[in-house]
C-alpha cells in the first residue's frame, strides 16, 4: 500500500511541476506581448508626435508665422 501511495505522490508531483512549468511560459508570453504592445504604442505615439509637429509647421509657413 506505502508503495502505490508512494507512485500516486510522485505522480501529483510531476503534474504540479509540469503545470508550474506550463505557468511560467504563458506567463513569459504574456509579459512578451504586453512588452511588444507598449513598444508598439510608443512608436505610434511618437509618429503622431512628428506629424502633428510637421503640420504645424506647414501651418507656419503657409500663414507666414515662420519667417
Amino acid at each position: 500500500m506505502a508503495d502505490n501511495s508512494q507512485k500516486m505522490s510522485y505522480h501529483a508531483g510531476e503534474a504540479k511541476g509540469q503545470a508550474q512549468e506550463k505557468a511560467s511560459g504563458m506567463m513569459d508570453k504574456a509579459n512578451n506581448a504586453a512588452q511588444s504592445t507598449k513598444e508598439t504604442m510608443q512608436d505610434v505615439g511618437q509618429n503622431v508626435q512628428a506629424k502633428a509637429q510637421g503640420a504645424a509647421e506647414a501651418v507656419k509657413n503657409a500663414t507666414g508665422m515662420n519667417k
